[in-house]
C-alpha cells in the first residue's frame, strides 16, 4: 500500500503530557503506516483534517526550534504517544534520530515505544543516554493474529529486537498492549521473553470510536467462542474481567519476581496525576 507522505513545519517538538508516567511527549510524525486496527490514535484525524483511512497517510514533522534542555531537566519524555516514532518512514526521514541526538546530553529520562526493529539502527546512539528505556509492543505469539491487527514487524522480529537491545545494555520493556480478553496469553509471553526483558507494562484493550465495531465483528468471525465475553465487557460495560485479570497478573509477577507496571486503570492514573499537579 502506498503511504501519502507530507512534510509539515511545527513550532515545537515538545508537548505537555497527560500520560501517567511522562511529563512531555514527542510525536515526530502524524499518522502511522502500521495501521493497527485497535489504534486509539486514529482519533487524531478529527483534529488534523485527514480524510484518508488510518494507516494510509503520514505527516513528517520538521522543526527549526531546538528542543528546550531547560524544560526537560529532571523530567521524563516519551516517544511517542500517537504514532510509532520508528515507523517505516523514519528510515527515510530520520526525524526520530535527529531528535534523539538533541537529547543525548539532556538530564532527563527518555522512554521509547515501538513495534519496529528499525530502533536497532540507533543502538549506538541509545547507548549514549544515561537514563533510557525502549518498550516493544507484543500482545500475542500468534503471527496470524498479529497480521490481522497491524502491518508492523513480526512477533519474531520484535522479540529479537528486545534481545539485541538487552545485549547492548539498554533497559528493555515488553509493552503487552493491548491485551485482548481470552486471546492474549500473558504467561506465555513472559516465559518466552523473560531472559531479555527488564520490565513489563500491561495495558488492556479499550474499544471506542470507529474501530470498536470492527474489532467486535472480527471477534464474531474469528473467535466466536468469545463473542459473549466481549459483549459483556464492551457492550454491557462489565469490568469484572479486568479486575480479576489485574489480580492474576499481580500475583503471577510477584511470585516470579517480574518487574512490571499495570496501566489497566489508565483514566484513574491520569486523574491522580492531575491531582498531584494541582
Amino acid at each position: 500500500m502506498n503511504i501519502i507522505e507530507k512534510e509539515i513545519e511545527v513550532k515545537d517538538y515538545l508537548t505537555k503530557s497527560s500520560l501517567p508516567a511522562s511529563d512531555y511527549v514527542i510525536n515526530p510524525y502524524v499518522g502511522c503506516p502500521h495501521g493497527c486496527k485497535y489504534c486509539y490514535a486514529s482519533f487524531m484525524k478529527r483534529f488534523t483534517g485527514h480524510k484518508e483511512e488510518w494507516g494510509t497517510f503520514i505527516d513528517v514533522k520538521r522543526c527549526s526550534k531546538p528542543i528546550s534542555k531547560k524544560k526537560l531537566k529532571g523530567r521524563t519524555v516519551f516517544l511517542a504517544s500517537v504514532t510509532d516514532c520508528y515507523n517505516p518512514c523514519e528510515e527515510k526521514y530520520c526525524i526520530t534520530q535527529s531528535i534523539l541526538r538533541q537529547l543525548t546530553d539532556v538530564d532527563c529520562t527518555v522512554s521509547i515505544s515501538t513495534k519496529s526493529s528499525l530502533v536497532l539502527r540507533d543502538v549506538e546512539l541509545l547507548k549514549q543516554f544515561k537514563d533510557i528505556s525502549v518498550a516493544v509492543s507484543v500482545n500475542t505469539l500468534d503471527e496470524s493474529f498479529k497480521d490481522d491487527m497491524d502491518k508492523a514487524s513480526s512477533i519474531k522480529v520484535r522479540m529479537k529486537t528486545l534481545k539485541v537491545l538487552h545485549e547492548n545494555g539498554i533497559h528493555t520493556v515488553l509493552f503487552m498492549s493491548p491485551i485482548f480478553p481470552a486471546i492474549t496469553d500473558y504467561k506465555k509471553i513472559i516465559k518466552k521473553s523473560r531472559l531479555f526483558v527488564d520490565e513489563y507494562w500491561f495495558e488492556n484493550l479499550n474499544l471506542r470510536g470507529g474501530y470498536k465495531a470492527w474489532i467486535l465483528g472480527y471477534i464474531d468471525e474469528k473467535y466466536p467462542q468469545y463473542t459473549d465475553l466481549y459483549k459483556q465487557i464492551y457492550v454491557e460495560g462489565n469490568k469484572g474481567y479486568w479486575n480479576k485479570l489485574a489480580e492474576e497478573i499481580e500475583a503471577y509477577c510477584a511470585s516470579h519476581s517480574v518487574p512490571h507496571t499495570n496501566y489497566f486503570y489508565h483514566e484513574q492514573l491520569v486523574a491522580q496525576k492531575k491531582e498531584k499537579i494541582l
